[in-house]
Parts: structure tokens; sequence; C-alpha cells
């Protein structure tokens, strides 16, 4: 072992040092390390593992218990509008019992088998959300449209996950790997998938906070439906600014708020069951839901756009999985909010069969009046609470799809030193707050919100559920019996709701559609305009020989100064540099030709973030900034700097026979002129570049190329990400032509 190699550091680690490229490990990686070594050279090593299980323990409680403010608003605030939202015509007992039935089995195969037993196993990394399936097919399975963000491992393992030599690919995975078409269209699905939850997430607050601030005017019906849409605005208002503080803060001053409600409502459900049903609970039998379509036939199959609404929020238990993690979700949903919703739903299914016309209000009916004004204080509370779970799911989603280059640039703050995933973006919380109370004020009807409620909730679990199908197939090579219920018995159940609430896009339904369209579109736009950039700087990228034949003519100074000039690709440099050269006349002593590399991973190591080498020029050097979905951009300028400086003299001495045995006398001229270089000044220069767009381009790509400039345009640049102060940045336009 060598003497200066600390004891427990993982073998990868150790192997790495000998490859010619020199990765630079951050503070943090360090500091976990000496932690490391420190635990294995004191105490009983059986005391330190059940001392940190009893702390797993403790710590999976505590963010079981913040998940009730974040994960579970929408999905157990849901009773305020599910019966209000059903087209009831003079509903009978069998009826009530058929719906009940209807939602306790959507509960459980949708909540607890689909999300919280199968959909939480497929996480990349811990990210979850249908982006995180489907950049978790991209990773194992070659069903990437990107080639270039494309993952190969270099450590002995396939890219599905098993040893070299023993990989065998599915007949699936085949299929799309050589079907550019069937990768688009399931890059299409992603995309929808992601669009209809932001959608979700404007019409949550909308709903929620809408049905519970109308609970008022039942006590004092001279209060109008306009105040009351008013005061669902300002609320929402309220709650948007502060998202700024970050999903930490915000939970643990939501999370008491969700435990009254969740704890209060079953209390009150069976209070409901004893006084007015007690045997609610033979509708647990599924014979009542084949009676109920039996006698309602058309009627009922149009009432399942209400009863899906019992799900709402329950893509948030997944989409959430970045902010928390897989077993504190699972213990705060099954036994807590499984139980409080079965009995809330009795509850009020008992008190509907005894009063069966309340149905248009059929939460604050069935509470007790001396507890009424007790429970419409915490329904309103929760309501609000009930909005954060998809705020923050889209904060989560709009951050993947930005680092993987599938969405425009905009500002994420990391709102948390500990949890990486907890993110907020000032733009999209903005145009949520916009949205969320122009759909209140337009749409102040809870019915029509809630027909497009049902459509987004039943599309998202939907395509979960086919993404599921092909991560069982292809990655977990799960038998394909297991694989056939699966998918039948979902799809089909799922089938049937959007079946159902397709009907419903005439009145109000075509919201979320709206939102969708614009959103894919944009979304469609920007990847189609980045695709076209990249094909054009691959072929007329720069090879080095080139880049020595542009230096050696005359004209061409060397001036003073270390230079980082920013490519995106990685296997030659950008034509942008050509351009530079011959109208500049100048190359920079050092230059660093430096790629920003977003992975189809949620986080890069910290050793292998800054991944330096040497091109073979007196000067030139490569350099990669490696980061996944869900990292922060954590360098500033100046560390920035010291950093990749850093790398590179540690590569000079680590490699000093890189192209020819060096003497140390070499090396130390090498460190030299590279410090001389950094002292004399640092500057980062990227491409501004926009297409040249002629009358010989075709139709589409004067629409999608157009429509990419506007948003190029109006977006942020990558530098200000770095910290790159400003006044070391320098911008070189370029046109391509199309």
């Amino acid at each position: 072992m060598p003497p200066n190699r600390p004891v427990g550091l993982p073998e990868a680690e150790a192997a790495a040092a000998a490859l010619s490229e020199v990765v630079v490990d951050s503070d943090r990686s360090n500091g976990r390390r000496h932690h490391h070594h420190h635990l294995l050279h004191s105490g009983d090593p059986l005391s330190h593992h059940r001392l940190n299980k009893g702390k797993g323990r403790r710590a999976n409680l505590i963010l079981a218990y913040k998940t009730l403010g974040v994960v579970f608003g929408g999905l157990v605030t849901s009773p305020l509008y599910v019966y209000p939202s059903m087209p009831l015509k003079s509903p009978t007992e069998e009826d009530y019992l058929g719906i009940y039935s209807i939602m306790f089995w959507t509960l459980t195969l949708i909540g607890v088998v689909k999300y919280a037993g199968i959909a939480l196993k497929a996480d990349d990394q811990g990210e979850g959300g249908t982006f995180a399936l489907y950049s978790l097919l991209c990773r194992k399975a070659n069903v990437g449209i990107l080639h270039s963000k494309r993952v190969e491992s270099n450590s002995g393992v396939s890219r599905h996950g098993l040893p070299e030599g023993t990989e065998k690919q599915s007949r699936l995975a085949k299929f799309f790997e050589q079907s550019i078409v069937a990768r688009r269209v399931l890059l299409f699905i992603a995309m929808l998938g992601m669009c209809m939850l932001i959608g979700d997430g404007i019409l949550t607050p909308a709903i929620s906070v809408l049905s519970a601030m109308d609970g008022v005017r039942a006590p004092f019906p001279s209060v109008t439906k306009s105040l009351v849409e008013a005061l669902s605005a300002i609320v929402l208002i309220v709650l948007f600014l502060l998202q700024k503080f970050g999903t930490s803060k915000v939970s643990f001053l939501f999370s008491p708020i969700m435990g009254a409600w969740t704890l209060t409502t079953p209390l009150v459900g069976i209070y409901s069951i004893i006084k007015h049903y007690p045997s609610i609970f033979k509708a647990l039998s599924p014979h009542y839901i084949v009676h109920f379509f039996w006698r309602n036939g058309k009627e009922g199959w149009l009432l399942l756009g209400g009863t899906v609404l019992c799900i709402t929020g329950s893509e948030a238990l997944f989409a959430d999985l970045g902010h928390f993690n897989r077993t504190s979700i699972q213990i705060a949903f099954l036994c807590t909010i499984y139980p409080s919703l079965v009995l809330t739903y009795a509850g009020q299914s008992a008190y509907l069969i005894r009063h069966p016309n309340d149905h248009d209000d059929g939460f604050y009916k069935f509470i007790p009046g001396s507890i009424y004004w007790p429970m419409f204080v915490v329904a309103t509370l929760a309501a609000i609470v009930a909005s954060q779970s998809l705020i923050s799911a889209t904060f989560s989603i709009i951050k993947q799809s930005v680092v993987l280059d599938y969405f425009p640039r905009v500002k994420v703050v990391h709102t948390s030193p500990d949890k990486e995933g907890e993110v907020y973006s000032p733009e999209i919380n903005y145009i949520l707050m916009i949205l969320c109370v122009a759909v209140i004020l337009i749409f102040g009807d809870g019915k029509d919100i809630g027909n497009a409620f049902g459509v987004v909730v039943s599309l998202v679990m939907l395509i979960t559920t086919i993404l599921l199908t092909l991560v069982m197939v292809m990655i977990w090579r799960t038998p394909i019996v297991l694989v056939a219920l699966y998918f039948c018995v979902f799809f089909v159940m799922e089938g049937v709701y959007v079946s159902a609430v397709f009907t419903k896009i005439p009145e109000g339904g075509w919201i979320p559609f709206a939102i969708s369209i614009n959103l894919a579109f944009i979304m469609f736009g920007w990847f189609y305009g980045r695709q076209r950039k990249m094909e054009y700087e691959l072929t007329h990228k720069i090879n080095l020989d080139r880049l020595e034949t542009l230096l050696s003519e005359p004209g061409i100074q060397r001036v003073p100064g270390l230079c980082f000039f920013y490519t995106n690709i990685q296997d030659g440099i950008t034509p942008i540099l050509g351009h530079y050269i011959k109208n500049m006349r100048s190359f920079h002593k050092v230059t660093v030709f430096t790629t920003l590399r977003y992975l189809l991973v949620p986080k890069v190591a910290p050793h292998e973030r800054i991944v330096v080498n040497k091109l073979g020029l007196k000067g030139v050097c490569g350099c990669v900034i490696q980061y996944g979905y869900a990292d922060s951009l954590s360098h500033e300028g100046d560390d920035l700097v010291t950093q990749v400086t850093n790398a590179l003299i540690a590569h000079i001495r680590t490699c000093s026979s890189f192209s020819s045995p060096s003497s140390p006398e070499e090396v130390h001229q090498e460190v030299a002129y590279i410090e001389e270089a950094k002292l004399a000044g640092v500057v980062h220069i990227r491409g501004k570049t926009r297409f040249y767009i002629s009358n010989s381009c075709g139709w589409f790509d004067k629409i999608l190329l157009g429509f990419y400039e506007v948003l190029h345009s109006n977006c942020r640049s990558a530098l200000p990400a770095l910290g790159v102060p400003l006044p070391q940045r320098i911008e070189i336009g370029m046109l391509y032509e199309a």
C-alpha cells in the first residue's frame, strides 16, 4: 500500500491516480475521507454500526415528518374536492358504496403497490420523476437522442449494469437502439410527463386553496364567490413569495399543520362512520365496483373523472424523491397518509349515504358543527401546504431538464447546503404564481378546475406506468410474466381513467393541454436548436493539426495570460476558435479548452468533477468539468481557476512522460509557465453563436430555428453559473449557416 494512501480509500480512487487524466478531489470529499479514516481507528466497529443504525432510523423518522409538509400535501387534502368534482345525479346508497370501493382500490393499487412499492425503487441514484426514469433508461440502455451526452464507463461495467462479457441486451433494448423514431417517441413521452407535472403544479394550488376557502360560504351565505376567489389568490401569492426561503424551512413550518390535518380528518371520519353507517367497510369488496358499473353504465364511467382525484398528488411522492429518501417517504405514506385517506373517505361516504344530496359540499357538510371552525382553519392551512408538494416537484423537474439541455437555462438556486436536490427557480416560481392566480380568477368554478386536474393526474400516472415497464424490461430484467401482470393491471386501470377524463376536455380539461403544448413546444424548439448547433460544430470542428497551422501563420502572436476557451465538443475544438484567431490575430500563452459536460447521472463524484489533459502543443490543454443533473454548479470564478491550474500542475508532475521523458528542470519550467500565465491575467472566452437562416432553408427549420434564437437570446448564459467575474468575460460572435 502506498504510504500516503488513507485507510478506507476506495480501490477505484487509487486506480484513478494511475490514469493519464488527473482528477481533482474537492475539500468535501477529502473531509469525508478523513472522517472515515477516524472511524476505522476509534472504538468498537459493532458499536459504531449500531450507533449509525440508530442515527439512520432517527434521521428517517425526521425526514418522514418533513415529507408531510412537502410530498403529501396534494394527496392527503384530496377529500376537499373529490366529491364536489363528481357530477352525481340522485345518488343512492349502492352508488356511494361503489364509489368508495373504487377510491379504496385506486389508493391501494396505485398509491401503495405502484408508487410506494415499485416506483420508488426505480430512482436514478436518488432522483425521482418521469425525467429521472427517462435519464435512467438513457444511461443504462442506449435509448437517448443526444449521443454526445451518453455516459461511457471505463470501470469494466457495461451500461446495462452487468459485468463486461456477460451483457445481453433484451430485444426491446435492441429495438430502441436501432429505431430513431422509437427513441424520439420515448423522448416525447418523457417531455409530456414533465409538462403535465408542471401543469399539476399549477392546478394543485388553485383547486386546493379554492376548495378550502369555499368553506366560509356555508356559515356566511352573504360571502360571494368572487370574494372567495380573491382571498384564494392572495393566499397563493403569499405562498409563492415564501418559496425563496427553501424547502427545509418551508417543510418545518408546514409539517405540524399537515400532521394536524392527517390526524383530525380520520378521527372525524371514524365519528361519521359510527354515527351514520358503521358497515361502510363492506364496500372494500370489489364486487361493489362491478355492481356500480353494471347499474350506471356510461354515467358510472364518466364519474371516474372525479374519483381519479382521490390519488392526485401521488406523482409528487415519486418526483420529490430527490428532496428526501425512499425510506422516509414509504414510512410516511404507509403509516399515516394511506390510513388517513381510507378512513376520511369512509367517513365522507358514510355521511353521504344518509345525506345523499350533500355531495356538492361533501367535505364541510360531514364536519360536526361543534368543530366546524377549527376544522375550517386546519383545512385552509392544509390546502396551503398541499400546494407545496407540486411546487417543489416542479422546481426539481425543471432543474433536471435544464442541465440535460432539454429546457432553456433559467436561474436555479440551491436552498440547502446539505440536500442538493432542494432547489428554487425565481423565474419558474413567478410564472407558476401568475398562472395559478389566473386559473382561479378566470376559471373560478371548482368543477372546471377539477376536470382539468383529472386530465393531468391520469396522464402523468399513465406515462409513469409506461416508463416503469421499460425499466423493468430493459434494466431490471424482471420476468416477463410479472411485467405483463404489472402492465396489464395498471395500464388498463389508468387507461380507463384517461378515457373518462378526456370527455371533460371541453369543460375545463383543455387548460392543462394548453399549458403542456406550449411547454412541449418550448422544450422541443430548444432541443432541436441545440441539436443543430451541435451538428454544425462537430462538422466544422478544428483538430490539433489545423490549430497548429493557424498558429504558424505570420502575424499570430502568443499574448501573456491564461485563457479559458469554452467549447461544447470534446473530440475537437469549436469552430469559433478559428474565427477568433483569424480576426484577433492572437492566442494566449496558456489556453485551456473547457467543456461543461452534463452526464446522464444525478451526481458526479467530487474526485471525478474536473478532468484535465495536455493536447500536445505548448500551453494548450483540455479540461472537462462534469456535472450530473442533481449537482450544483458550485465553482466560483477564482475557485475554478485555482482548481483547474492545480489539476494541470498535478498532471504535469504525475505524467511528466506524457509526450516524452522530462527532466525535473523541464517539469519545473512547465509549472512556472502556467503560474506566470495565471499571474499575467485570466480571461474566459465563450462563443455567442447564432443561426443564419437563409431562404434556402425549409419551413420547418425557419420556424424551429427562429424560435430557438428567440429562446437563446432571452435565456441565461452558462458562465454566470460558474461565478466568472464580468471583467474577465469575453463573448465572440459567429453566424452558423443553417
